[in-house]
Order: C-alpha cells, then sequence, then structure tokens
C-alpha cells in the first residue's frame, strides 16, 4: 500500500447516509430520507475529501460529475479506483468490467480491482461508524456541514 500512496492514488466511494424518522408507520431503508455523499480516502483507507450531499436519489456517477471528481482525477493524473456504478465516467476512473461469467485474465483484475477498492470501503465504514450519522434526525441539507465536521476530526486523529 505505501506504494500506492506514493503513487498518488486515491479510492472513491459513494454512499447514502439515512436520516431517521420517528414516525408510527416508519418506512424501510429503501423509502427513508438520505443524502448521497461522495468520499475520497487514500490506500490506507484514512478519509481526505467529502462532497456536498446531495439527495439520495441521485446516481453515483452522476453526482460524481455535479461535483466534477471525473474531471478533476483526470486533470491532475490521479490514479482512481471506483466501482461498476461508475462505468463512463471517464478513462482516468478505473472500473471493473462488468459481467458475471468471466474468464483469464478479465476476472483476475476484476479481483485484484475489488482488493483495492475494499480499502475505500474502510473510509465509507469509518464515516459510519459515527454514533452522531446512524441516529441523524435533521434535516437533509445539513447532512453536509456534519459529515464534513466528521471528517475533519477523522483528519486531526
Amino acid at each position: 500500500m505505501a506504494d500506492l500512496a506514493a503513487q498518488g492514488v486515491q479510492l472513491l466511494r459513494g454512499g447514502r447516509v439515512l436520516v431517521r424518522e420517528e414516525l408510527v408507520g416508519q418506512p424501510s431503508s429503501s423509502e427513508r430520507q438520505g443524502g448521497r455523499e461522495h468520499l475520497r480516502s487514500d490506500p490506507a483507507g484514512r478519509l481526505i475529501w467529502a462532497s456536498d450531499a446531495l439527495p439520495g436519489a441521485v446516481h453515483d456517477l452522476t453526482a460524481a460529475r455535479t461535483h466534477g471528481i471525473p474531471a478533476a482525477v483526470a486533470a491532475n493524473a490521479i490514479k482512481c479506483w471506483a466501482d461498476k456504478a461508475y462505468q463512463g465516467a471517464d478513462p482516468a476512473v478505473r472500473v471493473p468490467f462488468r459481467g458475471k461469467n468471466l474468464r483469464g485474465w478479465r476476472r483476475r483484475h476484476n479481483l485484484d480491482h475489488a482488493k483495492i477498492r475494499g480499502l475505500g470501503g474502510r473510509a465509507m465504514a469509518t464515516l459510519k461508524c459515527w454514533r452522531l450519522l446512524r441516529k441523524l434526525r435533521c434535516s437533509t441539507t445539513r447532512i453536509t456541514a456534519i459529515v464534513r465536521a466528521v471528517v475533519a476530526l477523522e483528519l486531526a486523529a
């Protein structure tokens, strides 16, 4: 991983931060309000940056383009790994091959890609392990400030 950090590698991860609603008929997690967050992390899984929150129904690639992530990665020649949701983002954003029955080098490529991307999953897990974000009961417009505060605390630690 030290060699990945020396090469300027970043991992891109998108996810939803759900807002708890205290209602009698509480909806399932797929129906709850939330915000779409994008995180960039280093190869060790430490948070580097968090995007502004967008509505939870926004697709990962649309959210990344809204924040200018693919263009920034390409302009700065940063190697970036992401999941299949980012197909067609930019050649600088590396994504796995699509399909279930892959053979040979494509299957090995996807396995190696998943190992690298798993480190980015650690950043999202770090963010979601904060009790404040698991018990969030505020407007979705406040999610950005809360997530950025958590990222600042993680960077200070």
